[in-house]
């Protein structure tokens, strides 16, 4: 019996091995061409290519299918939750590493779009397709270890506690609005990079507590709770939305800085953004409660169904 199962799992190995390989050969190819002809490239491929990212997203999608492998067929997502998790990943990925993130750096409404899907649609996208298991089957043992530390668990806990997400989550939103904080953002790659990635983490972070399909426990919190969250975090998004829709006053012209693309003025680019914020991104805590309530009420039927 052990003479049978090593060689496929050594084989099994040895295949994940090649594919990392090819994944860091096309990186590294990336890297070269975008490093030293940015402006050449298609607009599909990266202006300033950021290795997190690029592993980050291809890791991620190497994981989810190997462990979709391993899985029973039982603990499968679905294949609607497969296409939720896989549009929503190359969506995050096209707005930070195709020459999108280009534009987004020169238009304060583009920019705003590519934070409302690190934010809210991508990201929400990610969370409704329940990749976890299957990214956690197919991810090598050597990194699980440090994932299930004691320190990396209380920072989740942390960051996922049913009072402290709402506020993370909003608050991505507002610090980097702060006009003076943003032109500084805006200026600096490091920063900017920090700011992409902090948008997008608690997004995932956030959208995975309150979409989780299972009712608690398993689930870390409740239906009740994570209906409130979604109530909660509404009006704070749109009312900032709103604020920046209707304000006669240019508050982002670090864009005149940077150089606008389109030919419009700083408060019609500063108008469009904050309509973003305002209409689709304060909507989204709708459509998180409809998600929510279904989830609820698909349980609550399985479980009257197997009482009868």
């Amino acid at each position: 019996m052990t003479v049978a199962v090593l060689p496929a799992r050594s084989s099994g190995i040895r295949r994940e091995w090649i594919g990392f390989a090819a994944i860091l050969a096309v990186g590294a190819a990336l890297y070269v061409a975008t490093t030293w002809f940015p402006a050449d490239m298609p607009f599909i491929l990266p202006w300033q290519f950021e290795w997190p990212v690029y592993l980050a997203t291809t890791l991620s999608l190497g994981w989810f299918f190997i462990g979709l492998g391993r899985l029973p067929q039982a603990e499968r997502p679905s294949l609607w939750r497969r296409g939720s998790f896989l549009i929503g990943t190359l969506s995050v990925y096209a707005v930070l590493q195709t020459h999108y993130d280009y534009l987004a750096q020169h238009m304060f409404f583009l920019h705003r779009a590519q934070h409302l899907i690190l934010h809210d649609i991508g990201t929400f996208l990610i969370a409704l397709g329940t990749p976890g298991r299957a990214i956690w089957a197919g991810m090598p043992d050597w990194l699980k270890r440090p994932l299930t530390t004691r320190p990396i668990r209380s920072i989740v806990d942390v960051i996922q506690h049913p009072v402290i997400a709402p506020v993370l989550f909003i608050s991505t939103v507002y610090v980097w609005l702060i006009p003076q904080l943003h032109t500084r953002v805006m200026l600096d790659i490091d920063l900017y990079n920090f700011m992409n990635w902090s948008v997008a983490a608690e997004g995932i972070f956030f959208w995975s507590l309150v979409l989780d399909p299972r009712p608690s426990p398993p689930a870390r919190i409740g239906y009740g709770w994570r209906a409130l969250i979604m109530l909660a975090i509404e009006p704070p998004e749109m009312i900032v939305g709103a604020v920046i829709t209707l304000s006669a006053t240019s508050f982002y012209n670090v864009y005149e800085i940077c150089g606008r693309i389109f030919p419009i003025d700083g408060v019609t680019d500063q108008n469009y953004g904050g309509l973003i914020i305002w209409i689709p991104g304060g909507l989204m805590g709708l459509v998180g409660l409809l998600v929510v309530l279904s989830n609820m009420f698909r349980n609550e039927e399985k479980g009257a169904y197997a009482q009868g």
